[in-house]
């Protein structure tokens, strides 16, 4: 069975809980049970991560490195200012969809610049925790094709 990993950074932990609304109502451990259950649906085992730490992160994309078909990523505010884990995923061979709870071009101007997308196959951002379960569809298409 194929390893997908999907990391979440700083505050990730705290959705459900900010009472603007921004990330919806799903609280961290819903939306990880949502997505186990969506990955197992699809046919491919899924690593959930969570770290408020930028070295945690890329330790962690080091070692999809080794074991994963495919990554997905919400780096948090991490998105807009980690050139070290743009490099981590630039060093990762397969797919990578990054992923973003709120739509971040509605957001204030800093948000609208991604290092992430860099790396990215493709980018889900705005439709809450419908985003993160659409990533994982994709991500169940991209790790089932053939190499080119």
């Amino acid at each position: 069975m194929k390893q997908v990993m999907f990391l979440n950074g700083p505050n990730a932990n705290l959705y459900g809980l900010d009472r603007s609304g921004t990330y919806g109502s799903d609280s961290f451990p819903q939306i990880e049970a949502a997505c186990l259950a969506r990955a197992a649906e699809l046919g491919f085992a899924l690593d959930f991560r969570q770290s408020n730490h930028e070295g945690v992160l890329i330790d962690w994309i080091q070692e999809a490195r080794q074991s994963c078909a495919g990554l997905l990523i919400n780096a948090a505010g991490l998105t807009y200012t980690s050139i070290p884990i743009l490099d981590a995923l630039l060093s990762f061979d397969g797919p990578i969809i990054e992923c973003h709870m709120s739509n971040i071009w509605k957001r204030e101007p800093f948000r609208h610049h991604s290092f992430i997308s860099k790396a990215a196959t493709g980018v889900v951002a705005g439709l809450g925790l419908r985003g993160y379960l659409l990533g994982l569809a994709a991500m169940g298409e991209l790790i089932d094709e053939p190499a080119q």
